[in-house]
């Protein structure tokens, strides 16, 4: 005979139950997610504002500089005797230097477009480009310093800081242009996005971490308060002793009203049952007792009738005392010491056939109902299965999930016919007539295990005879 825990108890036996589609979603994923999504745009728009702002900032800087040139090069520049434009002696030594990308010009309009008069030795024999609009746009806003992006003679990116003004002496308008290489001001915006970028992503996951904790630990209470509710419901305690927020303290009282209303309701019940049993009991045993001292056919009749009314008393008032106590929290039965107890009796009551009873159950394994109802739902079965078996017996316990457990039995005996094992889970079903009984045994277990919400099924047993399966609720270790 086996040993409590003799076999492992394995990681599953079936997968667990999947989450059914369209499942709201949980407080802790809302709250973090909403919060993940606003971090994370206002973070993008900080991060492109910065970025802006310093790309201007930049380029207002550049700008500037471009001016100060134009300035320079406007104040400085004369006509000479032969009415000549005569460029000043800039100081810049980037000028000197060609494809510097410092540049500078002095033009004059010649239509649509724009005619070099002087230029710095730094564009050698270029020109810089007028604006998109050519002389017109500079016409149009004579006086005024307007600037634009163009390509420059060594294919660079420049800035162009442009003025049409008119100098004493010299009838036709002048154009002063100033260029400067901005490839320097972009990889400077570049390399600030990338730090801002970089530091930004570092703040959100932060900021997401500490979201994080503080969902967490605001939540705490609200977590407590379910796992409080699960060892009620598990029947690990009777009822929520814990201190909450304000805001959660109510909804505590109220749960623990519900819990003793609950309790109040299955009493009833219970008190109802015993009252029925008393009162049906009582009449049957009379009559029982009657017929026994006055023997003969009619004695024998109302012995049987009351016989088998005796067994459909039984039979519904388990049931209903099973139903009214899964209605409750409910207790914890460990089920390797129940199926011990049951091994050791009906081995030592089929001793004469030589019954080996093998069984099998973790120690952790508990049974989330009451003992009276594991004994009846297992001993029923096995017994009927020693009764039947040539010797030997098997019963096995295997967790299922964390809230179900499967219980096996199988013998060694003539089976069940496929086709008839529907029928003897039918009350009062007997396949063997000769058999003494009322045909209640499989049909009450079968109503206990679905009155805690489990079933029982009917099969093939690996030894050779009937194996059945019960399906019934688990209870945490």
């Amino acid at each position: 005979m086996s040993e409590a825990g003799a076999t492992p108890e394995p990681a599953s036996a079936t997968a667990d139950p999947k989450p059914v589609h369209g499942r709201p979603t949980s407080l802790v994923r809302r709250l973090v997610l909403l919060a993940v999504i606003w971090s994370i745009a206002v973070l993008a728009a900080a991060g492109a504002g910065l970025t802006l702002l310093f790309h201007q900032a930049s380029l207002k800087r550049l700008d500037n500089g471009l001016v100060e040139v134009v300035d320079n090069l406007l104040s400085g520049t004369t006509i000479n005797e032969r009415g000549e434009i005569a460029a000043p002696a800039l100081t810049d030594i980037r000028a000197l230097r060609v494809y510097s990308g410092r540049y500078w010009e002095i033009a004059v309009p010649a239509g649509a477009r724009i005619r070099s008069v002087v230029r710095s030795r730094s564009l050698w024999d270029a020109d810089l480009k007028a604006p998109p609009g050519g002389a017109q746009e500079l016409a149009d806003n004579a006086g005024k310093t307007i600037f634009y992006n163009a390509t420059g003679p060594a294919q660079e990116s420049l800035r162009i800081a442009a003025i049409q003004a008119r100098l004493p002496g010299y009838l036709r308008p002048v154009i002063f242009l100033v260029g400067e290489d901005r490839r320097p001001v972009d990889q400077d915006v570049r390399t600030f996005a990338i730090i801002t970028v970089i530091a930004l992503i570092v703040l959100g996951i932060g900021l997401i971490i500490a979201v994080i904790v503080q969902v967490r630990v605001g939540l705490g209470p609200l977590f407590a308060l379910q796992r409080e509710v699960s060892n009620v419901r598990t029947g690990k305690t009777e009822r929520l002793a814990g201190t909450y927020p304000p805001e959660l303290q109510s909804l505590s009282e109220e749960l623990n009203a519900l819990v003793e209303h609950n309790q109040d309701v299955v009493e009833r019940q219970r008190t109802h049952v015993g009252n029925l049993a008393h009162a049906l009991k009582t009449p049957i045993s009379v009559m029982l007792t009657e017929a026994s001292q006055r023997p003969g056919p009619m004695a024998d009749l109302v012995t049987r009738q009351a016989g088998v009314m005796q067994a459909q008393v039984d039979h519904h008032l388990r049931r209903a005392r099973a139903a009214a106590r899964a209605q409750g929290p409910g207790e914890r039965t460990p089920v390797a010491p129940v199926l011990e107890e049951l091994a050791r009796t009906l081995e030592r009551i089929f001793r004469s056939k030589g019954v080996v009873i093998d069984w099998r159950a973790p120690d952790n394994l508990i049974f989330h109902g009451e003992r009276q109802d594991l004994l009846e739902i297992a001993g029923n079965v096995m017994e009927n299965a020693c009764k039947w078996s040539t010797g030997r017996v098997r019963a096995t316990a295997t967790p299922l999930s964390s809230t179900q457990f499967e219980l096996i039995i199988e013998d060694d005996g003539p089976g069940i016919p496929a086709d008839e094992r529907e029928e003897v889970l039918e009350r009062g079903a007997r396949l063997d007539e000769l058999t003494p009984g009322s045909g209640l045994g499989l049909s009450i277990v079968d109503e206990l295990a679905r009155a805690y919400e489990g079933s029982l099924s009917l099969g093939e047993a690996d030894l050779g005879g009937l194996k059945a399966r019960f399906v019934l609720p688990r209870a945490e270790a």
